[in-house]
């Protein structure tokens, strides 16, 4: 069985994943033009947005990436787990954190706290996926590419279970595959 057979709708296409990179690279291009930016991928969800978004960003820029999370399976467990730090210091630059998805909240409140702590001139969270149905956190991001609806959506980088990541597309997955678990 292909792993696309687990997907209930497609939810976000490969041309729109296109157009929101293309979007949104010129958006923080023109904002970060001659600033100290460092864009930080919350890694594993992120990479593949973060990877197609740096190719659409014109102005200098560093990258770096961390690994936290709050999930298990489906659900946060509103515990934040640091599994890997930053290489470059923080100090001294405009830090944009870039995430798969904004859903509780949880781990992006975690990290712009402690990215603050570190003397970054300014930080803000641009997120591909924002769902504020599930917010748990007082934050809101400062560049997104589309809001959705309160369901599990995975492709495009974001997982159940370290699969579907390779998806090309953002789709909801079908609840018999969760719910069998």
């Amino acid at each position: 069985m292909a792993i696309c057979d687990d997907i209930k709708e497609v939810l976000v296409s490969e041309e729109e994943l296109a157009k929101i990179c293309k979007d949104l690279g010129k958006r923080i291009s023109k904002d970060y033009e001659g600033k100290n930016l460092l864009l930080v991928s919350v890694l594993k969800g992120a990479v593949v947005f973060m990877s197609d978004l740096l190719k659409e960003i014109t102005c200098d820029c560093k990258i770096d990436f961390m690994a936290v999370s709050s999930y298990s399976g489906t659900k946060t467990t509103g515990v934040v787990k640091f599994k890997k730090d930053l290489d470059v210091n923080p100090d001294g630059h405009d830090i944009l954190i870039v995430e798969d998805i904004l859903d509780s909240g949880i781990t992006l409140s975690y990290l712009k706290k402690v990215l603050m702590d570190r003397n970054a001139n300014s930080l803000k969270i641009c997120t591909l996926l924002d769902k504020p149905a599930n917010r748990k956190a007082d934050i809101k991001a400062d560049y997104y590419g589309r809001v959705i609806p309160d369901h599990f959506v995975v492709g495009y980088g974001l997982d159940y279970d370290e699969k579907y990541r390779n998806l090309p597309y953002v789709g909801i997955l079908s609840p018999k595959v969760y719910e069998e678990n």
